[in-house]
């Protein structure tokens, strides 16, 4: 399908409004930046005849310091999360990960909620309609087939959002507004591991605002791998964040992008507190992350190869960050 389908666009002025919208046409999709779901209209992946369009709603577009904390409306652009000076100063990994999300033309439009909620992609998904047609589609659309686990109950289509590990290791919180009011959860509560049904928010439910808290004694940062340097979703992202005092290693958080059907925090790193970033701690390092590195057949790059580069990409971002932590590091708590 080369255009789009036509659609019914209702504009909200408040995020109540939205989610009123919402539930009156249950099958509707909100828009935001447009750059993951109007591609996917245009070539058939997603079926909807109302889109709800957020460019209104002023209250999703602020970005603000308060008690401590940095609170960024869903509707912020990337470019501007990339370009703001407290959110290079103190979030470092977030910047990094906005300033590394498709091409400096899709930043511009592309917004903090979308890249959260961003659709699960994989190789027998995100094809042409004569293509997953010949290939009698996949469990993800219109099969009860996954054609990566072919006898999986569930689907194993990939997250691929950068913002999201990021924002885990900087022990964020999501606000999600419904019929019944706000809500408030950490965003690794967020997602769950199924490729159809990735986030924990009700049908009814808006992701408004994101609040991540500012404190001193860490650094953090993100990197990825993909095939080409720009446009290109990661076959893998790491994001790190670090604290350090002295020759101890008084804390340290990674999660990872694109190796799961949701992003993952990599657990059992608490035992390597108090004690120096030596050949044992990155050993427990790498044997975590690769735990925590559950890479499909979901790209056409190689499952061994993202297996492998993840742990590595790991280590050398917790190195970095180990090397940085006499520059006066500032980040969360």
């Amino acid at each position: 399908m080369s255009t789009l389908p036509d659609f019914r666009l209702m504009r909200p002025a408040t995020a109540s409004d939205a989610v009123r919208m919402r539930a009156l046409h249950p099958s509707s999709r909100y828009l935001a930046g447009g750059t993951d779901l109007l591609p996917n209209m245009r070539r058939g992946l997603v079926a909807t005849d109302v889109v709800i369009a957020l460019g209104d709603v002023e209250e999703l577009t602020g970005l603000h310091e308060e008690a401590g904390s940095l609170t960024i409306g869903v509707g912020v652009t990337l470019a501007t999360l990339a370009a703001n000076k407290l959110v290079q100063e103190r979030l470092p990994a977030l910047a990094q990960a906005a300033a590394g999300v498709a091409g400096p033309t899709h930043r511009i439009s592309a917004t903090l909620g979308g890249n959260l909620c961003l659709e699960t992609r994989c190789r027998f998904y995100n094809q042409s309609e004569p293509w997953r047609e010949a290939n009698d589609y996949c469990m993800k659309l219109g099969s009860d087939t996954c054609r990566v686990a072919s006898k999986s109950a569930r689907c194993y289509a990939a997250f691929s959002g950068d913002l999201a590990p990021a924002l885990m290791v900087l022990a964020a919180e999501v606000e999600l507004l419904g019929p019944l009011g706000t809500r408030v959860l950490p965003i690794a509560d967020f997602y769950r591991e199924d490729g159809m049904a990735w986030l924990a928010m009700a049908p009814d439910e808006l992701l408004v605002a994101v609040r991540v808290p500012l404190k001193n004694g860490w650094v953090s940062a993100y990197e990825k791998v993909r095939v080409r340097g720009s446009i290109d979703f990661p076959l893998a992202g790491v994001a790190v964040a670090l604290r350090r005092e002295g020759d101890a290693l008084v804390g340290l958080r990674i999660a990872l992008t694109g190796v799961s059907s949701r992003p993952e925090s990599v657990s059992g790193l608490e035992a390597m507190a108090g004690h120096p970033l030596d050949d044992t701690a990155l050993a427990i390092i790498a044997r975590q992350v690769k735990l925590g590195t559950k890479a499909m057949e979901t790209t056409l790059i190689e499952v061994p190869f993202r297996r492998r580069i993840t742990p590595v990409l790991a280590k050398r971002l917790v190195e970095r960050l180990w090397g940085m932590v006499g520059d006066n590091p500032i980040g969360p708590s």
